[in-house]
């Protein structure tokens, strides 16, 4: 059977994701049937139309994802954002666009997939509950003086610069500084500056006037011009080109700033949040960061440690994430066994809070519903790690029969000293005696 277009068209019908295409004029031309079950309108009624115009998001008139990967030629993953449903109903959404092209490689228009997410956003809000603060997991001392900083700084507008490995949950930490603040209420603008192309960031935070360049048709604000009275939260600051962080800092400086292609100076007030996974001494040493931008920007650092750092909070957000999925797949699994939190336990969560989510969910996915989740279900990475570090372990403390029977004996009566001493027929003075000599520590 040929792979025409109609055959295109049933396949992308039969996806569960809302998908639809546009032309160059932002005209959509194609509607599958989730974009039809989502949006509760007709694919007759919507063809031809604008897409701003069928799905009224405000991001439409100031993110436009089809026109960011337009202009950035990169495709965008996981945007945030709503539509407006003719029923009333607002819906949060997650989108993925990319650009169409033809067979020169010149764009004809771009796709955009999406999906629902009110019924996530409605887990997260019954998760929250059980939270410790602001839907952050954390029980370490680390954490604990992170919730006392948050809590101190709420009623100032200094600017605060969160650093810490990729996956520790900086974002979060961002989301509870501003839901404490003063400016709560106000207009709290996200960028991720690793996305965005040098020629086009300047343009995403502070906007344009018509011709600019090539592609600048009409004037567009900024996402400063957006957080304006509110906060701004600049993710992977220091990956920012050094034009760009000296803009900044004069934002920072006078609170004001031009739009790419006008001269005229605009002023603004907003509150800076930012964050970096980058090795901070590094990167001021090789000057691929401004050290006068850094001393502006982390005049409140934030340092996030990574999950490694924070043993005691993997079994609590182990289960908090068990909780989370139980909602979200419908699937009663609230256990892990002994075997498979003991690798959960000892692996090294290079990845973070953000691994250990992932495995967890893999592994859930994999049990059946009402069974525990058991040691095989674990991915064999996981599992394998594990293994070599114990095996490399053992390797060098049982380096002599006699230091691996005792510490065998000891494991067998969970380090009882009395009832070790007693199999191997010897007084507790003769065992500490060996431990010393062994140089066995307590377990």
């Amino acid at each position: 059977m040929p792979f025409n277009k109609h055959l295109k068209n049933d396949i992308l019908d039969s996806l569960g994701e809302g998908v639809f295409t546009v032309d160059k004029s932002f005209r959509i031309n194609f509607f599958n049937k989730s974009a039809e079950r989502i949006t509760g309108l007709k694919r007759e009624e919507v063809i031809g139309q604008f897409c701003k115009h069928v799905f009224n998001s405000k991001v439409c008139y100031s993110d436009c994802p089809i026109a960011i990967v337009l202009k950035s030629k990169k495709n965008l993953y996981d945007f945030e954002s709503e539509i407006h449903c003719p029923t009333g109903i607002t819906k949060p959404i997650k989108l993925s666009a990319a650009v169409l092209y033809n067979g020169n490689n010149e764009p004809l228009g771009g796709v955009i997939s999406f999906r629902d997410i009110s019924e996530f956003d409605k887990i997260k809000k019954r998760l929250a509950k059980n939270t410790q603060f602001h839907n952050i997991i954390g029980h370490d001392k680390q954490m604990q003086e992170i919730y006392t900083l948050i809590q101190d700084i709420a009623d100032s507008d200094a600017p605060v610069l969160i650093h810490g490995e990729s996956g520790t949950g900086k974002e979060m930490i961002a989301n509870a500084i501003q839901a404490t603040s003063s400016r709560k209420d106000k207009p709290f603008i996200k960028i991720n500056c690793s996305v965005f192309p040098e020629n086009l960031l300047a343009s995403e935070l502070f906007g344009h006037v018509k011709g600019a360049f090539t592609d600048a048709v009409k004037d567009r604000i900024g996402r400063f011009e957006l957080a304006d009275g509110g906060t701004i939260f600049l993710d992977e600051v220091a990956e920012m080109p050094l034009q760009m962080q000296l803009q900044l800092l004069r934002v920072i400086q006078e609170g004001t700033f031009e739009r790419v292609g006008e001269s005229i100076t605009r002023k603004v007030d907003v509150r800076i949040i930012a964050a970096t996974n980058r090795d901070i001494e590094a990167a001021l040493e090789s000057g691929e960061f401004r050290e006068d931008l850094y001393y502006r920007l982390s005049v409140i650092p934030i340092y996030v440690p990574p999950l490694r750092e924070r043993m005691c909070d993997i079994a609590p957000l182990t289960y908090h994430f068990l909780n989370k999925f139980s909602l979200m797949y419908k699937k009663d699994i609230t256990e892990i066994d002994d075997e498979a939190m003991d690798i959960i336990m000892n692996y090294e969560w290079r990845g973070n809070v953000r691994e250990l989510e992932n495995v967890i969910e893999y592994s859930f996915v994999r049990t059946p519903n009402g069974e525990k989740i058991t040691l095989n279900k674990l991915p064999l990475l996981i599992r394998e790690r594990v293994y070599n570090k114990k095996k490399q372990k053992n390797n060098f403390l049982f380096n002599d029969p006699e230091k691996e029977k005792l510490i065998r004996i000891l494991e067998k009566h969970h380090w009882n000293k009395s009832k070790a001493a007693k199999e191997l027929g010897i007084g507790r003075t003769t065992l500490w005696r060996k431990l010393k000599q062994h140089n066995i520590l307590e377990k």
